[in-house]
């Protein structure tokens, strides 16, 4: 059964499956944070939250993929992803804090773009730095 896990086509169906699943749910707590039901934006065609849903996706997309590169297991890789995660939220939150002059959730819902850009693009910056720290860690 030893020789089942280290088959590369059975380890990339792991992987893969645990960045679906791992990013299912931190998308999940994505929209418990936030003031407004992303799908239900998207669907209505608010571009501003699909442009931060989407930097959102792309940067937990980014962390596991550094975290995969440099990890030999797969509970490190989601180790690594799970803090990542957690440092790409902070993010968000600190993007909240750091611009007191406007409710970043209530500008997005509320279809503002150019807020939806802000928020995508700091999440995939963030993604990239995390990603680093994870590659020589």
């Amino acid at each position: 059964m030893t020789g089942f896990w280290e088959n590369v086509v059975v380890e990339t169906i792991a992987r893969y499956s645990v960045v679906i699943l791992c990013s299912f749910v931190f998308l999940a707590v994505f929209e418990l944070v936030t003031t407004y039901k992303n799908w239900e934006e998207i669907k209505r065609g608010n571009l501003a939250v699909a442009m931060a849903t989407g930097g959102k996706l792309f940067g937990i997309a980014t962390i596991f993929r550094y975290s995969i590169e440099h990890n030999d297991t797969l509970l490190q890789s989601i180790g690594w992803g799970s803090l990542g995660f957690m440092l790409l939220l902070s993010g968000y939150f600190i993007f909240e804090f750091l611009t007191p002059t406007m409710k970043v959730d209530d500008e997005i819902g509320s279809g503002n773009k150019s807020v939806g850009f802000m928020s995508m693009v700091i999440s995939i910056g963030l993604s990239y730095v995390i990603g680093a720290s994870i590659s020589v860690g």
